[in-house]
């Protein structure tokens, strides 16, 4: 096939996204695929787009590791200069010329449905769910609306959207609480507050991400995730940082956080655990793929916090780690995505 694998962009998952997109290239290389690795943000100039499929470079070329540090948006912005369209150049004359866009973007412009729909708009093939699904899993605010009116149990929350509401807000939370940006991913713009000055600091840094802050009911407990192939769970994980919770830093350096799969739970646990994982992407109305993420509390009550419409396909990612126990590795992985996402065209 003939595939085009987006990634980069100018959110604050930059370079995940980058990452992710370099070892779904060199995976579907290896399975013998035509595959082009663009950034979908700033594009490729200087290349022979008639024959791009037939360019044997390396596409991933002077691509790295994830840094510690969470991507400048500044810098980013900076160096599209002053192109006004958020596609790079040549991309959307190439994506148009595959077979199928593997997805391998992460946040804000890449995994919340714009990039999706104007894909639609363009009749081009795309992985994982569509447009619609995206934009509400995007936001996490909308999410826990569409678990409530679904049953899919929770924690308690509160939007607010100026910092005047934010004593509201706390009256109806208590302390302590998770203060998020909603719209952010890798754990960007999330902090856990013990103190209402505390909470005031992370709901005025929040507001610099977004236009409404989600005050969330602090859940102590364990921390799971569940994959979702075409609508079944895979085996759960358990994530365990070494320091800390799981943020930026402990998601993607090697080392920070300790994941255990399967997770060592009850059977009954499991189960109900991935019931509910199934529940939630079908709440959502997600296709083809996602990872859902759950707080256990001491009681062994589980709490489902979000979904990822896009998960993280790096070296230290989750969903990979599900796939592998039960047999399905890397590239087989990446073939699979595209073959489930591929049905979504059928009818």
């Amino acid at each position: 096939m003939n595939i085009v694998v987006l990634a980069g962009g100018n959110s604050t998952e930059r370079d995940v996204s980058l990452v992710s997109g370099k070892c779904v290239y060199e995976a579907l290389k290896s399975k013998g695929h035509n595959v082009v690795l663009l950034d979908v943000y700033l594009g490729i100039k200087d290349v022979d787009i008639a024959n791009i499929f037939e360019d044997k470079r390396n596409w991933a070329e002077g691509i790295e590791k994830v840094k510690e540090d969470n991507p400048d948006a500044d810098y980013i912005k900076k160096l599209k200069g002053d192109e006004k369209d958020f596609f790079g150049a040549n991309v959307k004359e190439i994506c148009a010329m595959a077979d199928i866009v593997f997805l391998a973007l992460h946040g804000a412009n890449g995994e919340d449905g714009r990039i999706q729909a104007s894909l639609d708009l363009m009749q081009v093939k795309y992985t994982g769910t569509d447009y619609l699904s995206s934009a509400i899993c995007m936001d996490k605010s909308m999410t826990k609306d569409f678990f409530i009116m679904k049953g899919v149990n929770t924690p308690k929350s509160y939007t607010i959207h100026s910092e005047s509401e934010a004593d509201e807000g706390f009256k109806a939370i208590g302390l302590p609480m998770v203060v998020k940006a909603p719209n952010g991913g890798s754990s960007v713009g999330v902090f856990i507050c013990h103190e209402e000055a505390e909470a005031r600091k992370a709901v005025s840094e929040c507001f610099k991400l977004d236009n409404h802050v989600l005050l969330e009911q602090f859940i102590d407990g364990r921390e799971f995730t569940c994959g979702i192939l075409e609508g079944k769970a895979l085996p759960i994980v358990e994530i365990e940082p070494v320091k800390g919770f799981y943020d930026y830093k402990n998601k993607y350096q090697a080392g920070s956080t300790i994941e255990t799969c399967p997770a060592k739970l009850s059977d009954e646990i499991t189960k109900r655990i991935q019931k509910n994982a199934e529940r939630a992407f079908e709440a959502l109305h997600l296709k083809t793929y996602a990872r859902i993420d759950f707080l256990l509390d001491k009681n062994e009550n589980d709490f489902c916090l979000e979904a990822n419409t896009l998960p993280g396909m790096t070296p230290t990612s989750l969903l990979p780690q599900e796939a592998k126990a039960i047999g399905i590795d890397y590239p087989e992985l990446c073939e699979k995505i595209i073959e489930i996402s591929l049905k979504k065209y059928e009818n």
